[in-house]
C-alpha cells in the first residue's frame, strides 16, 4: 500500500487554488505537507499549517486519516484546504503554583489585564482585589461596593479597572494603588456585564458600557464619570453587553432578543430567533478586542497614537475573514450571526440538552466552544456553525470556557470543582486540574499564555503554570 499515490490540490479556506495539482504518495504526513505549502507560498520563514480534506483534519497522514478513517477514494482529486496556525506555541498549564487566599466569600470573576501583567478578582465579599503576579501575593484590596461584585472589566490600555455590583453601581479603580477613581450610579438594579469601547476606536479608552437587570444599558464617560447615553428598548433584564469592533453595541436579554445599537444610542437592529433568555454573546474578534495593542511578544506601545494604530492593525487582521457573533440561550441552542450577510442567523446550533451558559470563539476565530449545564463542552465550526465534537468528562454543569492564545487548547471550569484542558487537535482531554474544594465559577488564560487563573465557591484564587 505504501506506493499508492493520490492527486491533490492545495486550496485556501476562501477557495483559491495554490500551485498546480500534485501527485503525492498517500502516506504523506502533515509535516511534509507543511514543507510543501511553505515552498509554494515562498514564505520567508516556515510557518505552521493545519490541513483539511472534506473537513477531516490530516493529523498523521492522508492514508491514515482520510483514506482509511474517512473512506475517501484514491481515484478522486483531493482538495487540501490549508490554514495557518499561530507562530508561537502555548504550553499547557500542569500545576498550581499558588493558592491565593484573602477573599472571604466566593470569587465570582477573575481576569488578567490586556497585556497579561496584572490580575484582578471580584468577590461576593464586596471587594475587588488586585494581585502581584511576579510574587503571586495580594497587592491591593479595593473597597467601596456595598454588595457582591458580579463582574469586572479592564480598560483596553490596562490603566483602569471597572467593577459592577449587586449594589446597582459601577466603580472605577486605579489598579496601581487600589484607589477608587469614581462611582457610576444610575442603574436601578444590579449590573450584569461590562464592556469597554475598543482601543482602535478610542485611543483614550474612556467609554464603558454596563448592562443591568433593570433592562437598560448605560454608556459612561469614565473621565467625566457621567452617563452619556442610556439604551432602553429591552423589555426584560439585559444579561450581556459587547462593544463591537464596528463601534456598535450588542446586547442580549431575557426578553429573548439581541439588540444592536449605533454608538449615538439609536437602535440599529433587533435579532430575534431564540425561544428563551439570551445568556451569552461572543465575537470572532473578541481576542483582538480584548488585547488591543498588546500581542504575545509583550512589547508595549510608546504613545497612545501608536497603541491605537497597533490595535487597529490587530483588529483589521482578526476581522479580515468577516466578523461573526454567536449567542447562547436558555432554549438549549446557539445562533451564529453574520450581520454583513443577514439579520437572520446563518446557523442554528442544536445539541445541548440543557441551558447554554457561556460561549467563546477561539482567538483565531475558527472554532466556537460552548459550555452547558448538561455537563458537556461542545465544539463548533466558527464559520459555518457546524457541529464538530462533544467534549465529555465533567460530571456537573460547565460554567465557563476559555482559550489559549494560540487556539490549540481550551479550558473549562465546572461545578464539579475541576478545570479540564482539552487538546483541539485530538478533541480529547489533555489534562485535568483538580485542587479547588468546591464549584469553579471563573477561569481566565493570560493573553501571553504563561498562566491560568481560576476562582470559585471555595474563596481561593488559584494560579496555574506550565
Amino acid at each position: 500500500m505504501t506506493d499508492t499515490t493520490v492527486l491533490a490540490q492545495f486550496q485556501t479556506a476562501d477557495g483559491e487554488k495554490t500551485g498546480p495539482p500534485l501527485s503525492l504518495p498517500a502516506n504523506v504526513t502533515a509535516e511534509q505537507l507543511t514543507v510543501l505549502i511553505n515552498k509554494f507560498l515562498e514564505t520567508s520563514e516556515p510557518r505552521p499549517y493545519s490541513f483539511y480534506i472534506d473537513e477531516h483534519e490530516v493529523v498523521r497522514s492522508i492514508q491514515t486519516d482520510i483514506i482509511d478513517a474517512a473512506g475517501k477514494s484514491t481515484e478522486d482529486t483531493l482538495v487540501i484546504v490549508y490554514q495557518p496556525q499561530a507562530f508561537f506555541k502555548v504550553r499547557a498549564v500542569t500545576r498550581c503554583s499558588s493558592s491565593l487566599t484573602g477573599h472571604t466569600e466566593a470569587v465570582l470573576s477573575a481576569s488578567f489585564s490586556p497585556d497579561g501583567s496584572q490580575l484582578a478578582s471580584g468577590s461576593g465579599d464586596t471587594t475587588v482585589r488586585i494581585w502581584d503576579l511576579s510574587t503571586e501575593t495580594p497587592r491591593v484590596t479595593c473597597k467601596g461596593h456595598r454588595n457582591w461584585v458580579l463582574c469586572i472589566g479592564w480598560s483596553p490600555n490596562g490603566r483602569v479597572l471597572a467593577s459592577g455590583s449587586m449594589d446597582n453601581t459601577v466603580r472605577l479603580w486605579d489598579p496601581e494603588t487600589g484607589r477608587e477613581l469614581g462611582m457610576l450610579g444610575g442603574h436601578r438594579k444590579w449590573i450584569t456585564a461590562l464592556s469597554w469601547e475598543p482601543q482602535h476606536l478610542n485611543a483614550q479608552c474612556n467609554r464603558l458600557a454596563s448592562s443591568s437587570k433593570d433592562g437598560t444599558v448605560r454608556i459612561w464617560d469614565t473621565t467625566l464619570r457621567r452617563c452619556v447615553l442610556t439604551l432602553s428598548g429591552h423589555t426584560a433584564a439585559v444579561t450581556c453587553v459587547k462593544w463591537g469592533g464596528d463601534g456598535r453595541i450588542y446586547t442580549g436579554s431575557q426578553d429573548k432578543s439581541i439588540k444592536v445599537w449605533n454608538s449615538d444610542g439609536t437602535l440599529y437592529k433587533t435579532l430575534s430567533g431564540h425561544a428563551h433568555w439570551v445568556n451569552t454573546l461572543a465575537f470572532s474578534t473578541d481576542f483582538a478586542l480584548r488585547t488591543g495593542a498588546f500581542d504575545h511578544t509583550g512589547k508595549h506601545p510608546s504613545t497612545t497614537e501608536d497603541a491605537q494604530r497597533r490595535a487597529l492593525e490587530r483588529y483589521t487582521e482578526a476581522s479580515s475573514r468577516g466578523v461573526r457573533l454567536v449567542s447562547g440561550s436558555d432554549d438549549f441552542t446557539m445562533h451564529l450571526w453574520d450581520l454583513s450577510v443577514s439579520s437572520k442567523p446563518i446557523a442554528r446550533m442544536t445539541g445541548h440538552q440543557k441551558v447554554v451558559n457561556h460561549v467563546s470563539f477561539s482567538p483565531d476565530g475558527r472554532l466556537i466552544a460552548s459550555a452547558s449545564f448538561d455537563n458537556s463542552v461542545k465544539l463548533w465550526d466558527g464559520h459555518t456553525g457546524k457541529f464538530i465534537a462533544s467534549l465529555r468528562g465533567h460530571v456537573a454543569a460547565v460554567y465557563q470556557v476559555c482559550w489559549s492564545s494560540d487556539s490549540r487548547m481550551m479550558l473549562s471550569a465546572s461545578k464539579d470543582s475541576t478545570l479540564k484542558i482539552w487538546d483541539l487537535r485530538t478533541k480529547k482531554l489533555k489534562l485535568e486540574l483538580p485542587g479547588h474544594a468546591d464549584e469553579v465559577f471563573t477561569v481566565d488564560w493570560s493573553p501571553g499564555g504563561d498562566r491560568v487563573v481560576s476562582g470559585g465557591k471555595d474563596r481561593v484564587l488559584k494560579i496555574w503554570k506550565p
